[in-house]
């Protein structure tokens, strides 16, 4: 039975994560020797300008299978006890077809999601944005899943490029991409993300009050 306990999330830096945006969150990682791009990966559904999702993550792997009749049991239980506030991340990169669409948007939102990040395509894109929901993926693709893959395993460690993402990792996104951060340096990250965003803040205000970017940046 996969683990959906998150009672040790640290919601209180993933609250300080949520004021800065994913390239100051990748600055900070690589600041600290660590990488979190999800490469590949980019928003397609709904996130409104200058929104930001961030939480922890509940990981769905799927699997080659020829079985009919949209066999998603193990990704429906998945968003169906999923936090509030968590995101979606889904392995769909094994064959073709869209595992996500109007109605597992539809299901994530009512149960609280934050967002959806695909390995893969999505589809049903003006309903979703409709929806007003983040569905994240690599392309859209009215194709579906059944008969090609379903999900086998949730609460797993999932793979996307160069990042192992666990559940509980922090999944930071927005217009500009996704960012994974592992669960034991979120706290770490944050306070590097504090720094280099008010660095960032006065920096902006000098350019803008006149003052010359080489003069105010780097600091």
């Amino acid at each position: 039975m996969p683990d959906f306990n998150y009672s040790d999330v640290d919601w209180n830096a993933i609250e300080r994560l949520k004021k800065w945006y994913s390239g100051d969150v990748h600055d900070s990682m690589e600041a600290l020797g660590l990488w979190g791009h999800l490469e590949g990966i980019k928003l397609l559904g709904a996130l409104a300008e200058g929104e930001v999702v961030c939480g922890p993550a509940v990981t769905v792997l799927f699997g080659l299978s020829d079985r009919k009749g949209e066999p998603q049991d193990v990704y429906h239980n998945a968003i169906d006890n999923a936090p509030q506030g968590g995101i979606l991340v889904c392995d769909a990169s094994c064959a073709p077809g869209s595992c996500s669409g109007e109605l597992m948007s539809s299901g994530a939102k009512t149960r609280g999601a934050a967002a959806t990040i695909v390995n893969g395509t999505v589809r049903d894109l003006a309903q979703v944005r409709k929806l007003g929901y983040p569905l994240f993926g690599t392309e859209p693709s009215p194709v579906g899943v059944t008969g090609k893959k379903e999900p086998i395993e949730a609460q797993v460690p999932i793979t996307i490029g160069r990042v192992t993402i666990k559940p509980g990792d922090v999944i930071f996104g927005d217009i500009d991409g996704v960012v994974c951060i592992p669960k034991e340096h979120v706290e770490a990250v944050a306070d590097q993300a504090d720094q280099l965003g008010r660095h960032e803040t006065a920096a902006r205000d000098r350019i803008l009050a006149g003052e010359k970017l080489q003069s105010v940046w780097p600091v």
